[in-house]
């Protein structure tokens, strides 16, 4: 389902020894079959096709470049599932060569500005511009059902001369259904479980990380947390566990940290250090562990291999995760 330009490695990062590829089933290929379309590699979907996306792997307010904001795209088989919806993630998207209209499920796992403000792109341009013909189902925690009604209060004008005016365009693509949800199975349909389970963002409440489970596989995303025992629960047997970190060593170095301790070290509080990440890799013990909503440093990698000695992802746009009998990590050709 994922077009673009790729090569592949198995559980390529800082500091990770090779010889984790063949006792952890992570496993080195190279582009491999496809066929070529406009520059892109054009990979082909079987029906049992397990992968996860990195469209946005950085974290917080700040325009990053390198890393856009948080956003994770999980496709099993045809069905697609999009996870947050930060700065960029259109973009990405289209990097990726996924359609922005085949998107109509969307996941939240809090409403921080950094993970939903690029939702009234996806929305518009899905539908506008990208042929959703189908509504946009959303869930999220308490107050997304009114965020998601606000988003089409603000676009009403846009919304009517597109609908009913000059296009025409089909008002089911326009539509939007909305979920404030619990801790448990959010979705069960196509052979695809998604669960959603609460995690501890400090006062940022309530907060959740999903599990999807499909043809005996598993992915864990974290979404934004501290250390988080819900999560080394629900993260049981995964094949991935996707965690964010924060570097509380770099934060702290900043010039700009002892005018702004208490703010700061608040922040630090709210999410989980690379030696904690790695004490709950070490716990889980994931196939592969990865990391997103992270600064993509080296000294995060050292940092976390004072606690953890598995396989393990640094965070990087566009990274392609495909899950089977083997792992295997496709990096984006730039």
């Amino acid at each position: 389902m994922i077009k673009g330009l790729f090569f592949a490695v198995s559980v390529a990062c800082l500091a990770l020894p090779l010889e984790w590829s063949s006792q952890a089933g992570v496993r080195w290929t190279d582009a491999g079959s496809g066929s070529m379309r406009g520059g892109a590699v054009v990979q082909s979907a079987p029906a049992d096709s397990f992968k996860v996306v990195l469209l946005g792997t950085g974290g917080g307010p700040p325009v990053n470049l390198q890393q856009f904001g948080a956003s994770i795209l999980v496709e099993a088989g045809s069905e697609r599932f999009l996870f947050d919806c930060g700065r960029g993630t259109t973009q990405r998207l289209t990097q990726a060569g996924v359609p922005i209209g085949s998107i109509s499920r969307l996941f939240l796992t809090h409403l921080h500005s950094d993970h939903v403000i690029q939702i009234p792109d996806l929305v518009l341009t899905g539908w506008a511009g990208g042929g959703r013909t189908i509504p946009l189902e959303v869930w999220g925690p308490d107050g997304t059902r009114d965020m998601m009604d606000h988003i089409q209060q603000a676009f009403a004008f846009d919304i009517h001369v597109r609908r009913d005016v000059d296009e025409k365009l089909p008002g089911e693509g326009i539509t939007v259904v909305s979920h404030d949800i619990k801790q448990g199975i959010v979705f069960d349909e196509h052979g695809v479980k998604v669960t959603a389970f609460l995690v501890d963002h400090g006062p940022v409440q309530p907060a959740f990380g999903y599990r999807v489970d499909y043809r005996g596989h598993s992915v864990v995303l974290s979404g934004d947390t501290r250390v988080s025992e819900n999560l080394i629960r629900f993260a049981q047997g995964v094949d991935v566990l996707v965690h964010e970190v924060v570097d509380a060593v770099a934060i702290r170095a900043r010039p700009t940290y002892p005018a702004n301790r208490e703010r700061m070290e608040s922040i630090i509080a709210h999410h989980t250090t690379p030696e904690q990440a790695g004490e709950v890799f070490s716990r889980v013990k994931p196939r592969l562990a990865v990391y997103s909503h992270a600064p993509n440093s080296e000294a995060v990698m050292t940092q976390t291999r004072k606690t953890y000695a598995g396989p393990l992802q640094g965070p990087e746009d566009l990274l392609t995760i495909e899950i089977g009998e083997k792992v295997e990590v496709r990096h984006f050709a730039r």
